[in-house]
């Protein structure tokens, strides 16, 4: 059966989504590539009380009920990995799914966070020096920001968490599968005095969106010699990276990742391989709908 013909049916699993851009991203592809057959929905394991140790259930669930493929984002990319019946090689390495495809009724954890910053890195960055890195966040995105920072090149990479234990982990998975790079956990009240000595600085914790305002360090500690990315998305310019561009920092913003890891997914999903710029272009007009004012917002 060709891609074109397929039904495909796919749930964004995770907390705290109703204002995800993910299914009208997907959608307005689909439509774009001639798949007349496409549905992208949401089931908030928080609107539905359903703790996120059962996330696995809710998936077994929804595929039952004709569900094809997922998404997954926060709080469930860590806690769905043991209820998969497969994972590839990175989502093994990271302990982390951001994707799962359905293939004859068996469910296979994929991990396109990683390719999708990898990618969005060397696209917006592409002159970024890697020799030493601070990574603010190790969790399920966390994770795999610093397993592309690690095959990106970086030699030396920094990883601070509010949990430290999670921030081990993810050295040690790192340390395995990337000799060449030194990898060390820092506390979180060490990025200030790390970046002095940095090149670069990713934020891949919650910190800055929608919801959970602030940075997730004092940007006090910023100067012009760093690059600052920010896998943070909404908003686009977040306090973080509004500090950095202040500075004359070179600025790597969320949607770059998000376009590139969606773009990603959507191939795993569907077989077809969607049109990246114009996916990128489609969430610019997305956030430029979000951010217009509404007529009684202008009557004001």
């Amino acid at each position: 059966m060709h891609p074109e013909s397929t039904r495909h049916r796919i749930r964004l699993v995770g907390a705290g989504i109703a204002t995800s851009l993910s299914p009208a991203l997907h959608e307005h592809e689909a439509a774009a590539l001639g798949l007349p057959d496409y549905r992208y929905d949401l089931i908030d394991v928080a609107v539905e009380g359903i703790p996120v140790d059962r996330s696995g259930d809710t998936l077994r669930r929804a595929v039952a009920a004709g569900c094809t493929g997922f998404n997954i984002t926060h709080p469930c990319k860590q806690a769905i990995v043991e209820s998969l019946d497969e994972l590839s090689d990175n989502a093994r390495l990271l302990g982390a799914v951001n994707t799962v495809v359905v293939r004859d009724g068996r469910l296979i954890g994929h991990n396109t966070d990683h390719s999708g910053f990898l990618s969005a890195l060397r696209r917006g960055l592409p002159d970024a020096a890697l020799g030493r890195v601070v990574l603010a966040g190790a969790g399920g995105a966390g994770s795999a920001v610093a397993y592309a920072l690690a095959a990106a090149g970086v030699r030396d990479l920094r990883i601070a968490d509010v949990d430290p234990s999670r921030a081990a982990d993810v050295c040690a998975r790192l340390e395995a599968a990337f000799p060449q790079t030194t990898v060390t956990t820092i506390g979180l009240d060490a990025i200030e005095a790390n970046l002095a000595r940095c090149d670069g600085v990713v934020n891949a914790s919650p910190i800055g969106m929608v919801g959970y305002p602030g940075t997730p360090f004092d940007t006090g500690a910023l100067h012009p010699g760093l690059w600052v990315a920010d896998i943070v998305y909404r908003p686009l310019r977040t306090e973080l990276v509004l500090a950095a561009s202040a500075l004359g920092c070179a600025v790597l913003d969320g949607g770059q990742m998000l376009v590139a890891q969606a773009a990603d997914t959507f191939a795993l999903l569907t077989g077809v391989t969607p049109d990246p710029d114009r996916m990128r272009r489609h969430l610019g007009d997305l956030l430029a709908e979000q951010s217009a004012p509404t007529v009684l917002e202008e009557s004001r």
